[in-house]
């Protein structure tokens, strides 16, 4: 496919390539050189020190990257690659710590889209890897189409990307598992950021569940408190205080957008999306929505609660971060205190 072979020739000449996986689109760079990954720093706005993950042709060589495979991880790879689970080992001395914030660790995934298969086996032979953060402004909601990253970055000459690869809509929507094996002997496996894949799965592979975050954990993509928030503040609402928080609104003529799994509109709402009851479902569909409600500029969007079970751990972990800049929002829209 030209585009394909196009983008791999921009990567190799040290430019950024915007393609598509499973989970977002990605904003690519040649992992192993270090101008190249400082593009992907500055076009994002990304502190220096916050790790990007490498992307893997399926089959790659993983210990050209990692110093130590252990086991825990060999178990993973086979069962969840390609797909959105993204591992920590040690990193190999003679890769640049560019990648890595300059931690002794590096984060490493194998995509399963077709198109971001295609671009990594043509690039470097299928013997490179592709840094890649989410194709948006650092702290935005990642995109999940084409059109989301030249809404974040254009498409013109003033653009940072050399090409954006149009693979359709993300299929996961929501970041990639990614799970500390880099101090396994000491930690044991240790969850850094919920996705699609859960603590049970991970569990049933390896036999014990992963731990959550320590102090001296590495630090990893997609994991700071404030995180994937769009522009209008976002209140997380549980389904029972939903109403009561619609009416203090209205009360205080404030516009408000809503996000919801129950049915049922709410006439007065600025925007609103029904999105499905199906944790996976309501993932594929929740950045768009964001961005959606986002679009209304309205006071507050309103987001209904999801379930706490595990399946939707890693779209709360996304509805959180999102909502943690704008903890106290209804009460001062309100005129109220808590």
């Amino acid at each position: 496919m030209p585009a394909i072979a196009a983008a791999a020739r921009q990567l190799e000449q040290g430019e950024l390539v915007a393609f598509p996986t499973e989970t977002v689109y990605g904003l690519g760079a040649d992992a192993e050189n270090p101008d190249a990954v400082a593009k992907i720093y500055a076009a994002k706005g990304r502190p220096s020190n916050h790790p990007v993950i490498v992307h893997l042709a399926p089959g790659a060589d993983v210990e050209y990257w990692a110093s130590t495979i252990p086991d825990e991880a060999r178990k993973l790879i086979a069962a969840f690659w390609p797909g959105p689970l993204t591992l920590i080992l040690k990193r190999a001395p003679h890769i640049p710590a560019a990648v890595s914030g300059g931690q002794d660790s590096i984060g490493l995934r194998c995509p399963s889209h077709p198109v971001a298969q295609a671009l990594l086996r043509a690039f470097k032979a299928g013997k490179g890897g592709v840094a890649a953060p989410s194709a948006n402004r650092f702290g935005h909601v990642s995109p999940t189409t084409a059109q989301h990253v030249r809404d974040e970055f254009g498409d013109g000459g003033d653009s940072p990307l050399a090409c954006i690869l149009d693979g359709g809509q993300s299929e996961v929507g929501i970041e990639s598992t990614i799970l500390d094996l880099s101090r396994i002997g000491s930690h044991g496996p240790v969850l850094l950021r919920p996705g699609q894949i859960g603590s049970d799965a991970i569990a049933s592979v390896l036999g014990v569940a992963p731990r959550l975050p320590d102090t001296a954990a590495p630090r990893a993509s997609g994991t700071l408190e404030a995180h994937y928030a769009p522009a209008t503040p976002v209140a997380l609402v549980a389904p029972g205080d939903l109403q009561q928080a619609i009416a203090t609104l209205r009360q205080a003529g404030q516009s408000f957008a809503l996000i919801r799994c129950g049915a049922g509109a709410v006439p007065d709402a600025a925007a609103q999306m029904q999105l499905p009851s199906t944790a996976d479902g309501y993932a594929h569909d929740l950045y768009a929505a964001l961005r959606a409600m986002d679009g209304a500029h309205a006071a507050v969007i309103l987001v209904e609660a999801p379930p706490a079970t595990d399946d939707w751990q890693g779209v709360n972990d996304r509805l959180r971060r999102a909502a943690h800049d704008s903890q106290g929002i209804l009460s001062r829209l309100s005129g109220t205190r808590q």
